[in-house]
């Protein structure tokens, strides 16, 4: 497998994963759709690791931390954003976390987070 051959299966994964997040909202399961959220930027940052390091990326969900190694730098607010979704991978899996993501996850601060996600993906394929 080729290292294009790596970061496009990054990417076809954070496509996917995106999918899976805007079909759940419109079930309105949001907080899966959350957790897919960042699924789909884990996804992304690990396909910009690739391009950027030139090797696998390590097995890490941590946002911030595959951001580091990758060697992206970030605005802040960039940051704050990536801290924010970081949350819903560990809230949405695992039980003791899931009932008060339950209710943090409203139909308004999933569409919020849908957004952001969006734009964090185009910015992420751009770079």
């Amino acid at each position: 497998m080729t290292a294009q051959d790596v970061v496009e299966f990054w990417l076809a994964g954070a496509n996917d994963a995106l999918k899976t997040a805007e079909e759940l909202m419109i079930a309105e399961r949001y907080h899966h759709a959350l957790f897919f959220c960042h699924l789909a930027v884990e996804k992304m940052l690990k396909s910009v690791y690739v391009t950027k390091i030139g090797n696998v990326p390590p097995p890490l969900h941590n946002l911030l931390l595959l951001t580091d190694k990758a060697k992206i730098k970030l605005p802040e607010a960039t940051l704050e954003q990536l801290r924010e979704i970081n949350t819903f991978n560990v809230e949405a899996r695992y039980d003791d976390y899931k009932l008060k993501f339950y209710k943090k996850a409203t139909k308004d601060f999933s569409e919020k987070w849908f957004s952001v996600t969006k734009k964090l993906l185009l910015w992420l394929k751009s770079i």
